[in-house]
Order: C-alpha cells, then sequence, then structure tokens
C-alpha cells in the first residue's frame, strides 16, 4: 500500500492557513466596527458603514466556520488513514 501523504498533507496546511487569515482578517474588519450600535436593531438611524460591517463580518464568520470545520474533518481523516497504513504496513501483517 504505496500512497503518498504529501499532497494531503500540503492541502490540509494550505486549509488551516486560510483558516487563519479568515481569523485575522476578521479581526481587523471587526476593529471599524461600533458596538454600541448593536445594542438596537438595525433600523433607519444605523448607519450604513456598520451595516455593511456587520454583514461582511457575518460573511467571514460564515466562511470561517465552513473551512473550520473543513480543515477538522480533513486532519481526522488523514490522521485516520495514517494510522491504518502504518497498522497494515507493521512487520506481521502481511501473512
Amino acid at each position: 500500500m504505496a500512497i503518498d501523504f504529501g499532497p494531503f498533507l500540503t492541502l490540509w496546511l494550505v486549509l488551516i492557513a486560510v483558516v487563519i487569515v479568515l481569523a485575522f482578517w476578521r479581526r481587523a474588519v471587526a476593529s471599524h466596527e461600533d458596538d454600541t450600535l448593536h445594542l438596537r436593531t438595525a433600523d433607519a438611524g444605523t448607519p450604513a458603514l456598520q451595516v455593511a460591517t456587520a454583514q461582511k463580518l457575518a460573511q467571514i464568520d460564515k466562511w470561517g466556520k465552513l473551512l473550520t470545520a473543513l480543515a477538522v474533518i480533513m486532519g481526522v481523516l488523514l490522521g485516520a488513514a495514517y494510522l491504518y497504513k502504518g497498522w497494515v504496513m507493521r512487520p506481521g501483517a502481511g501473512l
């Protein structure tokens, strides 16, 4: 069983890097938000910039959650495949 985990590991590491970049991007966008305006519902009195910032944060959060879940699932699958390969390739396994 000759499986090269290199491409899968590289893809997983790129995915983790994207999640980290999204976290820093979200932090940068959130720094321009005025939290006191969220005590009210969005109405005509809420500045358009704050509404746009809230919508942008919602989009970043959606992608962040999706890509984080994908990274965790991929990491678990890679770990399971690595352990399975180790189990199959152990000495004495090929009777």
